[in-house]
This record gives structure tokens, C-alpha cells and sequence, in this order.
């Protein structure tokens, strides 16, 4: 055991180099981005255009989403397919927060119901809709409702002994029941258009600049603490069993351990960070539909994990950026041809760099020292 460890998390962040650059990078963009998009002019050629701020908010958010998928599958071995699931509850939750605030704004001027049960014909709002009225109660469901699946999933999977591709499995036809479920009007989350023309949060305009920047900020923190939570719970004697039931459940199980509580509480975590980087994406983009709940979404994420680095997680969260970027830019440019990028990344990063991108830079002396001291001390 690493002398640093003794020191707890403060020393073992101290000893990361790779997590200070991503803390220091995180740091930097909570600053310098809103100071270009609201202290510098608009014709100034350093102005940050409010779609760029909402664009970078939206990668941040996702960088949070790999780095739960990263906390369980580079270090537990759980590769799950349906991370989208707790994502899209996180921004659903949010949602119905969001569309409580419109009270008689919308369309039908009606302060009781949403446009769209207005629409249906609703008479009365459903009770699994009372309480969104107050942020801080929907703030707590962003965490308890994704939690609460994963916790009953996990349990009921886990203690089955379930494991590698069939779990997989099970998680992708648990996010792909969600998806045709929320599609349903009768459920009373807006059916295939979902939850949209959102207005206000705590008050303030989301459409203003300080509300966008603050967004962004805050999906900062939030990907910020994450890292140090996910961090925390690796750099322990809890990470260290997880890391063996990774590499050799079975052994791990004859010690003694109980491995099902470990993947359960591991699990659980997981899914309410991947449950609040879908609150703050809601707000950011304007709207949740059951289109986040699409298994194709899923996979993606896993593809993040595996181009960034798995088992790394700064690596996790540099490949949802970056793999975001490029969606964002061919989308644009060669609209038709995406996909097949997306495949020959996730096909050639498998055969020549199965260690990622930081895990490839970790290879290289010099280059990786503090890559290859954070593997030896996991």
C-alpha cells in the first residue's frame, strides 16, 4: 500500500497528478467561460456566444454521466447497458420541476396542470406529480428515484449472481422497458415530446445569460466533486475489493467478502451521479423526452469510457468530451457519415489502444508517470 494512502483522500489527490490537472481544467473553465460570455462584449472576437456556454454545460454534463459508468465498470467490472435509465430519471425529476414553475404562462393558462395533460384532457394532476412544486424536494428525488431502481435492480441481479454479458443484457431491457413506457401518454410525462418550453429555475429566466452561466458552473462542481467522490471510494480498502471482484470475483467471494453488498452499493452510487448529470443537462438544453432512454444512448456511454480510458476516470470524462465534440461537429458537417465514425473509433480504439486514450499516454516513459502511480496504487 501506497505511504500516500495513509493520508487519506486529501494526500491521495495531492498524489494524483492527472486528477490536479483535471480539477485545475475543471477550475478554469468555471471561470474564464462565464467572464468571456458576460464581462467581454459581444462584438469582441473573445465573446463566448450563449450557444457555445449551453454546448459546453451539455459536455460537462455528460463527462459526470461517463464517470459514473467508469466508477462501476473500470473498477467493479459491472458493464452496464443501461446508464441512460438513471440519467433520464434525473432529468425527468428536474423536468417536472421545471414544468411546475410555468404555472398559467403556458399555452392553455392553466396554473394546475402542464400544457400537455391539458391537451389530454387531464383532470387533475397525478399524485406522483405532488411535491415537484419545490426545488428542494425535486432536487431530492433527482437522487432517491434513479437510486432506488438501481438499489431494487441491483439487489434483485446481484443476489442472482448475475454478471458480465447477461447483466448486460438485463440493464439494456430495463433502460428499453423505461423508454417504451415513457413514450405512453397515459403515464403523464408528456409522451414522445416529453417535458419542454421550460422558463424559470429558483426565479431567474433560464433564457438569460446569468442563468447559462450559472448552469455551467454549477455542472462544473458538480463533475468537480464527483471525480472526488468517485476518487474517494477507489483509493479506499472498499475500492481495492472492488477492484478484486473485478479481476477475480469468484476468489474474492471465497474470502469471506460479500460481494453482492459491494456491487450494490457501488451500483447505487453510480446511478444517483449519473441521476444528478441529468438534472443539470434538463435545463441546459431545454428539454427531456424518452429519447434519453434510447439503449443506442447507453452503449455511447460505454463507448466514452472505453476511447477516454477506463478505469482512469478523468479518462472517462475526457472522452465523453471529446467524443461529443466530434458528434457535434460531424453531425454538422457529415451529418450521414457519424455513425460509422462513432463505430470505427469504438472498433479501432479496441484493437490498438484497449487502454484509452490515458491509458495509452500512461504507457509511454515519461509521458505517464502519474498514470502508472495511479494503477499501482489501485
Amino acid at each position: 500500500m501506497s505511504s500516500d494512502r495513509s493520508t487519506g483522500l486529501i494526500g491521495y489527490l495531492y498524489a494524483d497528478r492527472g486528477g490536479q490537472i483535471f480539477l485545475a481544467i475543471l477550475a478554469a473553465v468555471a471561470i474564464i467561460v462565464p467572464l468571456l460570455h458576460l464581462a467581454v462584449p459581444a462584438a469582441s472576437p473573445l465573446h463566448m456566444p450563449t450557444w457555445a456556454v449551453a454546448l459546453i454545460g451539455k459536455y460537462l454534463c455528460y463527462a459526470l454521466l461517463a464517470l459514473s459508468v467508469d466508477l462501476i465498470w473500470g473498477f467493479c467490472g459491472i458493464l452496464s447497458l443501461g446508464q441512460g435509465a438513471f440519467f433520464g430519471l434525473g432529468g425527468y425529476a428536474m423536468g417536472m420541476y421545471l414544468m411546475r414553475q410555468i404555472g398559467d404562462r403556458g399555452v392553455y393558462g392553466n396554473a394546475e396542470l402542464p400544457d400537455f395533460m391539458v391537451f389530454l384532457n387531464w383532470k387533475e394532476l397525478p399524485w406522483y406529480w405532488y411535491g415537484f412544486d419545490s426545488f428542494p424536494f425535486a432536487a431530492l428525488m433527482v437522487f432517491v428515484v434513479p437510486g432506488v431502481l438501481a438499489f431494487v435492480f441491483g439487489w434483485l441481479t446481484f443476489r442472482s449472481r448475475v454478471t458480465g454479458v447477461y447483466f448486460s443484457i438485463i440493464s439494456q431491457a430495463m433502460v428499453y422497458a423505461l423508454l417504451l413506457a415513457f413514450f405512453r401518454n397515459d403515464m403523464g410525462f408528456g409522451g414522445n415530446n416529453g417535458l419542454t418550453d421550460f422558463k424559470d429555475l429558483l426565479g431567474f429566466d433560464l433564457r438569460s445569460d446569468g442563468v447559462r452561466s450559472a448552469l455551467l458552473v454549477a455542472s462544473a462542481i458538480a463533475l468537480g466533486l464527483g471525480y472526488v467522490i468517485c476518487r474517494f471510494i477507489v483509493s479506499s480498502k472498499l475500492g481495492r475489493v472492488l477492484v478484486g471482484i473485478r479481476d477475480a470475483e469468484d476468489r474474492v467471494r471465497f474470502l469471506g467478502y460479500r460481494v453482492e453488498q459491494y456491487k450494490l452499493f457501488v451500483f447505487t452510487v453510480s446511478a444517483m451521479l449519473a441521476g444528478l448529470a441529468g438534472a443539470l443537462y434538463v435545463p441546459q438544453v431545454g428539454i427531456i423526452n424518452p429519447g434519453e432512454f434510447s439503449p443506442a444512448n447507453s452503449i455511447e456511454i460505454v463507448i466514452w469510457v472505453a476511447i477516454g480510458g477506463r478505469g482512469s476516470l478523468y479518462g472517462a470524462a475526457l472522452g465523453a468530451v471529446l467524443v461529443n465534440y466530434g458528434k457535434t461537429y460531424f453531425t454538422g458537417a457529415l451529418p450521414e457519415a457519424w455513425l460509422f465514425v462513432l463505430g470505427g473509433l469504438f472498433v479501432g480504439v479496441t484493437l490498438f489502444f484497449p487502454k484509452g486514450i490515458v491509458g495509452t499516454i500512461a504507457a509511454f516513459p515519461g509521458l505517464g508517470r502519474a498514470g502508472r502511480k495511479e494503477k499501482t496504487d489501485d
